[in-house]
Formats: C-alpha cells, sequence, structure tokens
C-alpha cells in the first residue's frame, strides 16, 4: 500500500546526508506519520546513500520504530515487574475489552493501538499505563475506561 509521504524531503532536508543522521530522519518520520512508511525507507536510503538494507536493519533493530500503520493514540502498558506484580496482565485485559483489540493491534477507526513494553522506569507508580507521552500511574481497572476516555 502506497502512502502519501509528501513531508519527506522536508524532513530529509532538516538533516546532514550522512549516515549518522539515520536514526534522527527515522524518528522524525515516525513521528510525522506514527509508523514509517516503506516509501520512506527507500527515499531515505537514497538521499543519504547507503544501501536500503541497512536501513531496513536499524528500522526494524529499534522497537521505538514501526514499519505498520499506527493509530493516533499510543496505549502502552507497562509490564515489568512491579507492573506485573500489581496487575498490569488485568489491566492491558480491560483495555483491550474496551477498545475491542489485542496488544499489537490497532483499531479500525486508526484511533488507538495497544503495545505492551516492558519496564519503563517508573516502578514506584505501577501500574503504568502511557498514553502517548503521558504516564499514568497506579492505574486500576475501574480506572480504564476514563483513561482511555472511551465511552461504552
Amino acid at each position: 500500500m502506497k502512502h502519501d509521504i509528501g513531508k519527506l524531503p522536508e524532513i530529509l532536508d532538516r538533516h546532514p546526508k550522512s549516515q549518522e543522521s539515520l536514526i534522527a530522519i527515522l524518528q522524525d518520520i515516525q513521528k510525522e506519520y506514527n509508523y514509517i512508511p516503506c516509501e520512506a525507507l527507500t527515499e531515505t536510503a537514497t538521499a543519504l546513500s547507503i544501501p536500503l538494507s541497512k536501513v531496513f536493519a536499524i528500522s526494524t533493530f529499534y522497537n521505538a520504530f514501526s514499519l505498520t500503520p499506527r493509530g493516533e493514540t499510543i496505549i502502552r502498558v507497562c509490564t515489568g515487574t512491579a507492573c506485573h506484580i500489581r496487575g498490569a496482565e488485568l489491566i492491558k485485559d480491560q483495555i483491550e475489552t474496551a477498545l475491542g483489540i489485542k496488544a499489537g493491534e490497532t483499531t479500525p477507526d486508526g484511533k488507538f493501538t495497544i503495545e505492551v513494553v516492558a519496564c519503563v522506569g517508573a516502578c514506584a507508580m505501577a501500574p503504568v499505563v502511557i498514553n502517548n507521552e503521558k504516564y499514568h500511574g497506579s492505574v486500576k481497572v475501574s480506572g480504564v475506561k476514563k483513561l482511555l476516555k472511551v465511552k461504552k
């Protein structure tokens, strides 16, 4: 599936045309499109004069990058030890039920993606759910719908 990558030239122009810029460029592409379209990988490789295989390897090595479209809102459920012990699995299940999708999936309307992540370094706030970039600590199953702002 082709994706409109019209802002890619602007992103590429903000960075030096060298291999050292690759991660920063991929971060900017991800921020702009909420994932990295395949066409952007090809264009980036060409612009930096590096093999497409190198761009692909970097974009798949780091968990922060996604090559599949993600929702406008990324819901991350921490499953590190402290969060796990304090009920992260039940919270994940409640989020999945509220949104009608499983972890790793995106709602059909493109509004939400659920991701399970390892420790986010906020153990004192366990269990932690991150709604886009906003951390929510001591999350309770009963507070999930409010956290998602879902009316059901």
